[in-house]
């Protein structure tokens, strides 16, 4: 008699067969595949979304936009000189500048009857053009400072300086004591996210700063440069600002600052994903037990099939379809639930939905790698079955 070998469609069968057959028990297995999937697909949806969606709001404020300040060190150095907004406009590869010059003495208060020590950590400070369309922000109402030096007193306010005060539009009807005097708020501004120091700040033309006590000297140059030499204009700056001593400069880039806060993520995601794998792991230790169990509790079945002519292979391959199937449904139940979150977490967000293909793929292959692994010990156990094991059935 020949002995018929059994293709690939005939095992595809049988392992889904022996699947269900129990039907609780591969759903509870595949359960444990699905949420390692799920949570490894999830973590790495929405870290990529929340990089997606710091990618698009730094499209829109620009990365080429770059800060001068007093260089920080051990050793104090000069502060920047009364003509450094002045000397960056004047270089070819700025597009706009503007500054702000912090009045130490500045203090202001909702209204006169405030006590002098209340000024709850608001700064003041004078500005050389237009500092919020440099930085990227807007106003939520009203119009910006006008930047002449002998423009009359008026204030823009932070918008954490509006919410300190409790002010929260611009109007005739508001105003701030600044100097001994009252002083119509003129604009506010929404948060900037390049420059988040100055959201506690009230913004004041020059002249009404001097009348302070503003020295004249600003505190930093907010330029917006060609993209195409952002690395060049560092130099060029510090050179322009101050010629003798560009030492005593320091250029930085307020963007790295936002993709540096979103870096310190990684590491968070990381040891989710790797809480993930160990929930992989887990569900790929049920499956085994799965499979082992079945194994068990099949003897009789396979030592029949064995008694009628089939091979080891056959029932080796047989079980190990059964695992690779198993462990496939749960990564494929895991994807979709991990896909889903992902969506939902990020549409609730109001981010972009990034969901690198890798991470499905990958997901996908694990559960295949798991379901071949977990299924090769409980396969080789039911091959070595012996025919005899069919006698226990009668």
């Amino acid at each position: 008699m020949t002995r018929r070998t059994l293709g690939a469609g005939d095992l595809f069968r049988l392992g889904v067969f022996g699947l269900r057959t129990r039907p609780t028990r591969v759903v509870l297995s595949a359960l444990g595949i699905a949420i390692g999937i799920a949570a490894m697909i999830a973590v790495v949806g929405i870290s990529s979304s929340s990089k997606a969606a710091l990618d698009r709001v730094l499209d829109a404020l620009g990365t080429n936009v770059l800060t001068t300040t007093q260089a920080q060190g051990l050793v104090a150095v000069p502060p920047l000189p009364v003509t450094a907004v002045d000397s960056a406009r004047r270089q070819d590869v700025v597009e706009q500048a503007a500054g702000v010059g912090l009045v130490p003495e500045g203090r202001v208060y909702r209204n006169d009857r405030v006590p002098a020590a209340a000024s709850k950590g608001l700064g003041v400070m004078a500005v050389w053009g237009d500092v919020p369309g440099v930085l990227g922000g807007t106003l939520a109402s009203g119009r910006w400072v006008d930047p002449a030096p002998d423009a009359p007193a008026q204030v823009v306010l932070g918008a954490g300086a509006a919410t300190a005060l409790g002010i929260g539009h611009a109007g005739p009807d508001s105003a701030v004591w600044l100097g001994g005097r009252w002083v119509p708020v003129v604009g506010v501004l929404e948060p900037l996210a390049l420059a988040e120091d100055l959201d506690t700040v009230v913004f004041v033309p020059r002249g009404t700063a001097e009348e302070l006590g503003f020295d004249g000297h600003p505190t930093a140059v907010h330029t917006r440069v060609d993209p195409e030499r952002v690395a060049a204009s560092r130099a060029v700056l510090a050179n322009a600002i101050s010629p003798g001593s560009p030492q005593d400069v320091g250029v930085t880039r307020p963007s790295d600052a936002l993709a540096a806060k979103s870096a310190t993520d990684d590491s968070f995601t990381g040891l989710l994903v790797g809480i993930g794998g160990v929930a992989l792991l887990v569900g790929g230790i049920g499956v085994a037990n799965t499979m082992v169990i079945t194994v068990l509790e099949r003897r009789a079945e396979v030592g029949v099939r064995r008694a009628l002519g089939a091979r080891r292979r056959n029932i080796r391959d047989q079980f190990l379809v059964e695992s690779l199937l198993l462990s496939f449904l749960g990564g494929v139940a895991g994807v979709v639930i991990g896909v889903g979150v992902t969506v939902a977490f990020a549409v609730g967000q109001g981010w972009p939905v990034a969901i690198p293909v890798w991470a499905v793929a990958g997901g996908l292959g694990a559960t295949v790698v798991i379901g071949g692994v977990s299924g090769l010990y409980p396969a080789a156990r039911a091959a070595r079955i012996p025919p005899t094991s069919a006698l226990a059935a009668v």
